[in-house]
């Protein structure tokens, strides 16, 4: 079998892949085609499917795992799998064949309740509380992506992300004592936690019909407005601030806002730009 990170052009290959994205489309000419992209425990690759279109097309659906054979070609400067053959591959497990963690997920879990567990304001440490007591957001932390299609973009990537977000938010507040740190903390944990409701299970990670709608960020708005009901007024409406101004700078109007802004690009930049060797 072969792993998608090893893949090289000109390679004529077969593995068992699951199946993250999958569309009909037409070429130029009018002739029907398969656009699809790949994955497995190592990567991903887009993938096209030229040929006897009608009869693959019924063997698969989006999420699925498959057995592939094909050769790898470059096209713009990326690699892509013409696929020759495939069909269903039902023994394995699709949810298994997704990219995840290069981490320790328990570590990283463990880490997130240390950073909860510095909370020292009653309503902000209950809020929190709250979420990470919910079994099932914290099983969508470990499986979601934090951006599907961006930096942590793989399963367990959310879990990572917050952490970062978080940690880098930590360490800011003590450089500089003057921001609320139990108010910045709150936010950072908190920030990310409508991805929970936006996307859908590995490997496809497609968003929910509301995701798709309404966005990460409204959601979250929305989950902590339901579980900070006992908050006060003030600081409720200053962890809802932050958290819906964490993709957009100008509309940061506080201190620990704009901080946790930029604490997200820099832990999103710094997941994905390639480093010198």
């Amino acid at each position: 079998m072969n792993a998608i990170a090893q893949l090289a052009e000109e390679r004529v290959v077969e593995g068992v892949y699951a199946v993250a994205r999958k569309q009909r489309l037409r070429t130029r000419n009018g002739s029907s085609y398969l656009a699809l992209e790949l994955v497995d425990q190592s990567g991903r690759i887009e993938a096209r499917v030229w040929n006897d279109v009608d009869l693959l097309d019924a063997r698969f659906a989006e999420g699925d795992a498959v057995r592939v054979l094909g050769r790898v070609e470059k096209y713009r400067d990326k690699l892509q799998l013409e696929v020759r053959s495939l069909e269903a591959a039902p023994e394995a497990d699709p949810v298994t064949l997704t990219p995840g963690l290069r981490r320790d997920a328990d570590e990283l879990d463990g880490f997130l309740e240390f950073l909860a567990g510095e909370l020292a304001h009653p309503g902000l440490k209950a809020t929190v509380g709250r979420f990470l007591a919910d079994d099932a957001l914290r099983a969508s932390l470990r499986s979601l992506p934090a951006a599907p299609d961006g930096h942590h973009g793989y399963a367990g990537g959310l879990l990572e992300h917050t952490v970062g977000v978080a940690t880098i938010c930590r360490e800011t507040a003590q450089l500089h004592p003057r921001l609320r740190t139990d108010l910045l903390l709150a936010a950072a944990i908190l920030h990310d936690v409508g991805r929970t409701r936006e996307l859908g299970p590995p490997p496809s990670f497609k968003p929910t019909d509301e995701g798709r709608l309404l966005g990460h960020v409204h959601l979250g708005l929305r989950l902590i407005e339901e579980r900070a009901a006992a908050l006060e007024a003030d600081v409720r409406a200053e962890l809802l601030h932050a958290v819906s101004a964490h993709h957009d700078a100008r509309a940061a109007r506080t201190a620990e806002a704009a901080v946790l802004y930029h604490a997200n690009q820099l832990d999103a930049v710094a997941a994905t730009r390639p480093v010198p060797d």
